[in-house]
């Protein structure tokens, strides 16, 4: 029998020659090592084997910037920090901490310094101290850097290794099929110690791309990794990931070499002492988005995109017939491998992956009422020269406000049925600090930084938010005390098991329901949410209520009445309704 060592080193060997096909790959193998491994730590004797043992029921996350909260007198995430105890101990266990480096623009995904703590916001003591009471998620932004960055300024000085870390094209080149989610010009010319060059720019002038061809740069990410990872960092959050490799000619996305870079990284951390997840992130439609699951052996889990555009269309129309034929046709995660369901992020609602799900004029509807409640859409550039709508910008809180027959009395329940179908699904469940806030659209921001985006990034000031909160009579304190408690029940819930089985019911249009079953077949959760403004009633053969079983509403602690004929659901309830406490 070949020992796990052995294992590891033809894994990652083979790997390697995937990669690079011309370079030895036993010196680069090495080089990799310790890279992930320094000062003579090594890996684990035996790797990981794919289970459902990263993660539980009472796994959730709260999405943040650094600097969501402030008060001009403390350090941000001091701040971050107090909020998290205050206000989400017990509710979430985990934090994702949008990109917390030294950055030039895009809100942190220009990183100029991968190395630091962005001093406005703290330092490694601050993420340390997060860290130790927190599930921590970080972003490795591995497909570019800031052009002001210490990188790309050696790079046009003509410095080694950095001289060779950025990808260089032609204007010539044939990039018509390249596939990318900005307008602005994919080439930028920049002057160099040895002349002008075309540097790659996926994203925007002052983000250039890296050229992972060049073995250094690899080796450089994975050090980068490990310091993520020295300071507490357990979920790591590989951005833009799908853009990764490039080549002259092809669309440049999903290339058979970024897929066995995520694999690579996911060796390596299937043999880090620590316990490291991934989390790729591909706003794109399902297959593509699928594929980084690998076959068990690239992502630990991938972001459920498509759930945004398709909840937000079921509050919006009050029919949840597309989520439904969506739902039905996902398949479960594989062993060892989760999704991560949201509905909103620091980015808007992408309507990529609502390619081929919703129709034109449903997509058109929606983008009708963002239109019409003051939010924005995005472009991207398609390979004929035109134009599609890229995602939507407002809060998910604001957005559903409205429905396609204009607006009523019922925002607050249908925000949170938006949520709690978040909250039923297979998967971890992760909710932006703007929705847990229900943050309305900051239109002065958009104004101020010329940035569609911006609309969902406002900055509370700490002692007007907690004033807010303290006063329950307001939405937002509302709005987190419901969102809470609904989070406190489920984390106790083992059929709400990141892996638990789940079967998408067959119900009328108006009612989006999952049957959920623990891994151990113990408790069912049939989880139901009215997604309509009309009083609701389901027939109770619909669901498989066992008999001589007592049934009860998780969420009203209701019992259900054996004798009774249907189950009532009020515009936009929820109902788990489930045989085990």
């Amino acid at each position: 029998m070949q020992s796990s060592k052995n294992n590891f080193g033809q894994r990652l060997a083979k790997l390697v020659d995937q990669i690079y096909p011309d370079l030895d790959r036993d010196i680069l193998s090495s080089k990799i090592v310790d890279a992930f491994w320094p000062e003579g730590t090594r890996p684990r004797k035996r790797g990981r084997q794919p289970s459902n043992n990263l993660w539980t029921e009472a796994d959730a996350l709260l999405i943040t910037y650094g600097n969501s909260i402030l008060d001009g007198v403390h350090k941000p995430l001091d701040l971050l920090h107090d909020f998290l105890l205050r206000r989400m101990k017990g509710v979430v266990n985990g934090v994702h901490i949008l990109p917390f480096f030294p950055f030039t623009s895009d809100d942190g995904f220009a990183v100029s310094d991968f190395r630091s703590v962005n001093p406005q916001l703290g330092d490694w003591a601050d993420i340390n101290r997060i860290a130790d009471e927190f599930h921590l998620m970080s972003d490795l932004v591995l497909n570019h850097v800031s052009s002001q960055g210490a990188w790309f300024n050696a790079y046009r000085q003509g410095q080694a290794p950095y001289d060779k870390f950025f990808f260089e094209a032609s204007p010539q080149d044939d990039l018509d099929n390249v596939v990318r989610p900005r307008t602005t010009p994919l080439l930028q010319k920049v002057e160099t110690a040895t002349g002008p060059r075309h540097v790659w720019c996926t994203f925007s002038h002052d983000q250039i791309d890296v050229d992972f061809r060049n073995p250094e740069v690899l080796l450089e990410f994975l050090r980068i990794i490990r310091l993520h990872v020295d300071n507490g960092v357990q979920i790591i959050r590989l951005d833009a990931v799908a853009f990764l490799w490039k080549e002259v000619g092809s669309p440049s996305i999903h290339l058979p070499q970024t897929h066995a870079v995520v694999k690579l990284m996911r060796l390596l951390c299937d043999y880090a002492a620590e316990t490291v997840i991934l989390l790729t992130e591909t706003n794109v439609p399902k297959a593509e988005n699928l594929s980084y699951f690998g076959r068990r052996d690239e992502a630990h889990a991938i972001y459920n995109f498509p759930l945004p555009p398709l909840i937000l269309h079921a509050m919006m129309s009050g029919s949840a017939s597309y989520l439904k034929r969506w739902q039905k046709g996902m398949p479960p995660a594989q062993l060892g491998c989760a999704y991560l369901n949201f509905t909103a992020s620091h980015d808007g609602i992408g309507m990529r992956p609502a390619e081929g799900i919703l129709p034109h004029e449903e997509q058109d509807k929606m983008i009708g009422v963002i239109k019409d409640i003051g939010g924005l859409v995005s472009m991207r550039a398609l390979p004929n020269g035109g134009e599609a709508p890229y995602e939507i910008n407002t809060t998910f809180f604001e957005a559903t406000g409205q429905t396609f027959d204009g607006v009523d009395d019922h925002h607050h329940d249908r925000f949170i049925c938006s949520q709690t179908i978040v909250m039923s699904l297979e998967g971890i469940p992760a909710f932006y600090i703007h929705s847990m806030l229900a943050t309305p659209n900051d239109h002065e921001q958009v104004e101020r930084r010329g940035m569609n985006r911006a609309i969902n990034r406002h900055n509370w000031d700490y002692p007007t938010l907690n004033a807010l909160l303290d006063d329950p009579t307001t939405t937002h304190a509302r709005v987190l005390d419901a969102l809470s408690k609904r989070l406190k029940i489920r984390s106790r819930q083992s059929a709400f098991h990141p892996n638990a089985t789940q079967f998408t019911m067959s119900l009328r249009d108006d009612v989006f329901g999952v049957w959920r079953q623990s891994l151990d077949r113990h408790q069912s959760i049939f989880a139901l949410h009215n997604v309509s403004k009309e009083t609701v009633d389901l027939a109770r053969e619909s669901m498989n209520l066992i008999d001589d079983e007592d049934w009860i509403d998780l969420l009203s602690g209701e019992p259900i009445d054996a004798s009774a004929e249907t189950i009532t659901l009020a515009p936009y309830q929820c109902r788990w309704i489930t045989n085990r406490i």
